[in-house]
């Protein structure tokens, strides 16, 4: 049985601002490591990904500037901003209390 790997309903945007907590990052190598860190559980498509990109920078999370990439490519490279990070500390806050509440409902017992 193939299990799925879709992306959890509104957390791609936390997984992106995790990922460029650690650097800044085009597109690409921020699908390439949200894939390779959940070790292939999460598969981003390249659609979704630009949506949250425009609505991460819409809301101020995001900077973007055009760079050359490590194989002299030009791409759109992302940036965390100060309220970017503390857009990711407050939803990882409420991922941690949502998984937690979660994990009882599943050990619950009749």
């Amino acid at each position: 049985m193939e299990q799925s790997t879709d992306m959890i309903q509104g957390t791609l945007d936390l997984l992106i601002l995790k990922t460029l907590s650690l650097e800044p990052m085009h597109g690409f190598g921020i699908a390439r490591r949200i894939e390779q860190i959940s070790r292939g559980v999460f598969k981003v498509n390249p659609g979704s990904l630009l949506t949250a990109f425009q609505r991460l920078e819409r809301a101020g999370w995001l900077d973007s500037e055009w760079r050359q990439t490590e194989h002299s490519r030009r791409a759109k490279f992302y940036t965390l901003t100060r309220s970017g990070r503390k857009q990711l500390e407050a939803e990882t806050t409420d991922w941690t209390r949502r998984v937690a509440a979660v994990a009882r409902l599943l050990k619950a017992e009749g």
